[in-house]
């Protein structure tokens, strides 16, 4: 028995390991919280995180860009009087919390 347990434990776990990354897409999300353009969902690859991309002008929230993206990391810098904020995560639809 202790066997059986043991295969279906090895089992589970190739099977979660296998679950892929869902996060929410959007190519134009506005102050107001709401997606004007390309909402929905991706499905992270190999090396992809969920990452937004917050854009903002003299310290108030402009826009949001919201993607699976490809070796992601977290990075704040400014450029013409704006402040671009990008935050990768790992987790489902955590783009959308941040």
């Amino acid at each position: 028995m202790d066997k059986h347990f043991l295969l279906l434990l090895a089992l589970f776990c190739c099977i979660v390991a296998v679950i892929p990354l869902t996060c929410i897409t959007c190519h134009l999300r506005t102050q107001t919280d709401r997606c004007r353009r390309g909402f929905g969902v991706c499905v992270a690859k190999k090396h992809e995180t969920c990452m937004i991309l917050k854009i903002f002008q003299d310290k108030t929230l402009q826009l949001s860009y919201l993607v699976c993206q490809k070796f992601c990391r977290d990075l704040t810098y400014v450029r013409n009087n704006r402040t671009y904020v990008h935050t990768c995560c790992n987790y489902d639809y955590c783009n959308f919390k941040i």
